[in-house]
This record gives C-alpha cells, sequence and structure tokens, in this order.
C-alpha cells in the first residue's frame, strides 16, 4: 500500500513516494531520504524528534518537512528510521511529524550518498493520488 523507490537523475538522486493518504507518502519519503544516506535497517529509536512545519502548498510543505529533518541529521546528527506524520489541511497545510530513530554512528549505519539539499526541481505532490516526487541535491 505505502513505499518509495529511489530515482535517478542526471545528477542527482531522488524518490517516488505514494501511500494511501498523503500522511504515509509523507512518512515514505523521509524514510527513502534516509535511506539514501545510509543504512536504515541498522538504526535504533531510542529517541524521538518533533518537527512542525507548514506552506501553502503540498509541494512546499514536502520540501520544508525533508529539509527540517536533513537539518537534524546535519546539526544534531540524528539518524531516522520511523516516521508518523499528521497533516491537517484546512486553511493553510500545516504537519506535525514524529521520526524516532538515534545518533548516527558510520561504522553501524554504514555510509550512502551525502544529501546536501532538498530541492525544487521536479517536486511534485498529488494529494490525491497520494503520490509525491522529490530530488536531492548531492
Amino acid at each position: 500500500m505505502s513505499g518509495f523507490e529511489i530515482i535517478e537523475h542526471t545528477a542527482d538522486i531522488g524518490i517516488r513516494a505514494w501511500g494511501r493518504d498523503m500522511n504515509e507518502a509523507f512518512e515514505e519519503a523521509a524514510l527513502g531520504m534516509f535511506s539514501i544516506m545510509a543504512d536504515v535497517k541498522r538504526a535504533e529509536e531510542v529517541g524521538e524528534a518533533v518537527i512542525k512545519v507548514e506552506n501553502e502548498d503540498w509541494e512546499g510543505l514536502l520540501v520544508d518537512w525533508l529539509s527540517e529533518l536533513l537539518y537534524a541529521f546535519d546539526a544534531d546528527r540524528l539518524f531516522l528510521k520511523r516516521f508518523r506524520v499528521e497533516i491537517d489541511a484546512k486553511e493553510r497545510l500545516m504537519l506535525t511529524g514524529h521520526a524516532y530513530g538515534e545518533l548516527y554512528n558510520p561504522e553501524k549505519h554504514g555510509m550512502g550518498m551525502e544529501i546536501k539539499a532538498v530541492t525544487y526541481h521536479m517536486v511534485e505532490a498529488d494529494p490525491e493520488k497520494a503520490e509525491i516526487k522529490v530530488l536531492f541535491d548531492i
């Protein structure tokens, strides 16, 4: 029902993610991003990060969500493996996300590709199909 796939792009890498709803699609996008960076199967859920973002459109919300998670990795070395997202889509899109994982350890988690940024290039978010696509600057 939900999942993600890694997509290749000229000098970047990206993911296509889907779910039963946009909450699941955003969760899968986050899992996909961290799967590119290292082996999420080796991470344990010993800590939690709470992320709140809001935006006027789905694409902006997606970029903001993933950018905040990337910041948590870069600044605090949080390597996250499980995500729970709740999106309130009334007047303005508001996302509250809970992310679970532990401090990054390259010996334990391995080293994948370094993601420098989440881009707006070719970003897509389709709430009717609960599908998203996003590219990362590597």
